[in-house]
Formats: C-alpha cells, structure tokens, sequence
C-alpha cells in the first residue's frame, strides 16, 4: 500500500471521528423544526390578559361607591355619559382634600382661597361666622389630622340643565382651640382631638368649561 494512500485513509477517519463528536455534542434535527415561541423566549404563558372587561358589564368606579341598580349610580353613569373625563373615584379623592381646605380655611378664617369652591349663600355664612368671632375676641387654633371616614351617599342629575349633585358623607379629625382676646382656651383643646361629622353637597354642571365643583351645601 502505498503512502499516499495510507494519508487519504487516516484524513478519512479523522473526518468520521469529528462528525460522530460533533453530533454528540450539538445534536441532531430532523424535518422542520418551529422556532421557539414569543411565550417560550420571555417564560410567559400564551395568555397575554389576566382579566378581561365584559362589554356592557357594571362599571366598577360606579358600583365600588354607590348600589348598581340605584337611582345615583345611573345619576353618575349619565355623568360619564355627558363627561367621558368624568371619574368618581378620582372625585372622591379631590373632595377629600376640599374637605381639609374649607374646614380650615373657615377655622382659621382665611375665606379668599376656598371662595372659589364654596356657594355664594355658603360663603356669606361663613363670612358672617369670621365675623362674629372676631367681633367678640375670639381666634381659632386649629390642626387638621386626616379624614377618617368619607362615603358617597347620593348622586343627582339635572337632565335639563345637567346640573350634577354628588353628597358626601366626612368624618374629620381634628384639634380646635377657641381662644379669647387674652389668649385663654375658653372651649376646645389645642391636644385633645375631636371628631366632626358632616354632610356636604358639591354640585357642577356637566359638560361645562369650568372643572370645578362648589360646596352648595352643608349638613353637619
């Protein structure tokens, strides 16, 4: 046998030897093979929607504060309806904070910043309250600690002027201190915390310009 031969039969056998390793190794594919999905490559499930909204399924931002079949939930879904903006849970949490300003704003009798908030009928009491108060010596020392409590008890629609009424139930907590002129308590405490409850209406007409609601009326 003559060399080379003998070279061309060991080169064969070296190529045998590393495509048997190379398969070993890498293995092998037969047919057509998908490539791996979307889900696969991220470790998602197929499904891309945990929860899915029904068409014409309850409004949840409705029915979490008021009873779906009651006449203030179809109020405020005619509310939506005139003012897609419109959201009731956002409401709440802006009348929260009207809340704390207009308590406050009347317990220490800075009126010109919530007049834009409250009614005009509303706003003279206030003012002749400021007054009386001041006409006799007395100041108010106030510290607003949070809203404990705050619930929707009634909403209302105007279908001709489209005047909305949503009232709120607030239960507020506070320290309040009525001094006279010398600067004595004469009722309340600057330490002791007190719980006021109260019954407000907002109203706004739906639909308009002004993104404003306006305290219209008080019930404490």
């Amino acid at each position: 046998m003559n060399s080379p031969l003998i070279q061309l039969l060991v080169l064969a056998g070296i190529a045998v030897f590393l495509i048997l390793r190379l398969k070993s190794v890498l293995g092998t594919r037969e047919g057509f093979e998908k490539p791996p999905s979307q889900a696969q490559v991220t470790g998602r499930s197929e499904r891309t929607h945990d929860f899915e909204v029904i068409e014409g399924g309850p409004d949840l931002d409705i029915t979490d504060h008021v009873d779906e079949d009651s006449p203030a939930a179809t109020a405020l879904a005619e509310m939506k309806r005139l003012e897609p903006s419109f959201n009731v849970t956002e409401f709440l949490g802006g009348a929260r904070g009207a809340y704390e300003m207009i308590v406050m704003g009347y317990e220490n009798g800075d009126l010109d910043d919530i007049q834009p908030f409250i009614a005009e009928d509303i706003y003279d009491s206030f003012v002749e309250g400021v007054a009386a108060r001041e006409d006799q010596g007395l100041t108010i020392e106030a510290n607003f600690i949070g809203v404990r409590e705050l619930k929707l008890v009634d909403a209302t629609l105007d279908p001709v002027t489209n005047e909305a009424e949503l009232t709120i139930r607030f239960i507020g907590e506070l320290t309040s201190a009525v001094r006279n002129s010398e600067g004595e308590i004469v009722e309340g405490s600057t330490t002791e915390m007190k719980r006021q409850k109260d019954t407000w209406s907002f109203a706004r007409t739906m639909g308009s310009d002004d993104p404003n609601w306006q305290l219209v009326s008080t019930d404490a």
